[in-house]
C-alpha cells in the first residue's frame, strides 16, 4: 500500500468491529486500524461527528451500508482530513419520495416491535434473512455470528440507529464535490443497496473505481471477506 495513514472503519446497523473482521486480518499490518463505535447516537450527523472527534488528525475512511452514509456525513463535515474514501453496500437519498418514506418507516419500526417483544436475537434471525446472498441463509459458519453479533446491542441502540436511518439527509449533491480516490463497492446480489445505485452514485464520484462482488449479498465484509479486502488494498494505493 502506497500509505501508512491510519485507516477508520465504520460499521453499519446493528454492526460492530466483527464485521470488519476480515479486512482488519488482512489489512492491519500494513497500517493502523480504527473501528467506530457509534453509542447511542440517534443521528448520522452525530455519528460523524463522534467519529472525528475520536479520528487521527488525517485517515483513510471506509463505510458499510449505515457506514457508508456515515462516511458521506464525515465528507461534509471535514473533508481536508479524509485522504481516501470507500463506500461499501450503501446509499446518498433520503427517504424515498414516491410514499414520504412510510413504506421503509413501517418495516423498520416493525423489527424494532419485534425486537422488544422478543429480543434481538429474534429480531436479528429476522433482519438478517433479507441481508445475505439467498444462497448462504442456512450457511451456520456465516449467520451464527452474524446473529450473535446483532444481538450484542441494546434495543435502545437499535432504535437510535434507526431513528438515525429514518432521518437520513440526501447527499446527492454532495457526490460531485468528493476530490478524494474513491472505492464504490456492492455485492452483485445485494437486495437492500443494489448495484444499480452503486453504479450510479460511481458515476457522480470524478476519482472513484466500482468493484461488483459476485455471489454476495449486502453483507458484502463478511460474505466476500478476501474479495472486499482486495479491493480495499488496490484502492489504499491508489491514497
Amino acid at each position: 500500500m502506497s500509505t501508512n495513514l491510519p485507516l477508520v472503519l465504520v460499521p453499519g446497523l446493528t454492526c460492530d468491529a466483527e464485521v470488519w473482521q476480515g479486512q482488519i486480518a488482512a489489512l492491519g499490518g500494513a497500517c493502523p486500524i480504527h473501528v467506530a463505535d457509534h453509542g447511542l447516537c440517534d443521528s448520522l450527523g452525530a455519528m460523524a461527528e463522534n467519529l472525528l472527534s475520536r479520528a487521527p488528525p488525517r485517515f483513510c475512511l471506509a463505510g458499510h451500508s449505515m457506514g457508508g452514509r456515515v462516511a458521506l456525513e464525515v465528507i461534509a463535515r471535514a473533508p481536508e482530513r479524509v485522504a481516501g474514501l470507500a463506500l461499501l453496500d450503501t446509499g446518498f437519498e433520503g427517504l424515498n419520495p414516491d410514499d414520504g418514506g412510510e413504506a421503509e418507516r413501517r418495516g423498520r419500526y416493525r423489527l424494532v416491535d419485534l425486537a422488544r417483544r422478543e429480543g434481538m436475537l429474534a429480531m436479528a434471525r429476522e433482519w438478517a434473512q433479507g441481508m445475505v446472498h439467498p444462497a448462504r441463509r442456512e450457511d451456520a459458519a456465516l449467520m451464527g455470528p452474524l446473529h450473535q453479533m446483532v444481538a450484542r446491542f441494546s434495543v435502545e441502540q437499535f432504535e437510535a440507529q434507526i431513528r438515525a436511518l429514518l432521518a437520513r439527509p440526501d447527499r446527492s449533491a454532495l457526490l460531485p464535490q468528493i476530490a478524494v480516490p474513491t472505492l464504490v463497492l456492492c455485492g452483485h446480489e445485494d437486495a437492500w443497496s443494489p448495484l444499480q445505485r452503486h453504479q450510479d452514485m460511481a458515476a457522480r464520484i470524478a476519482h472513484s473505481r466500482l468493484v461488483d462482488v459476485p455471489d454476495c449479498g449486502h453483507m458484502s465484509t463478511l460474505e466476500q471477506p478476501d474479495a472486499v479486502s482486495a479491493a480495499l488494498r488496490t484502492w489504499l494505493q491508489t491514497v
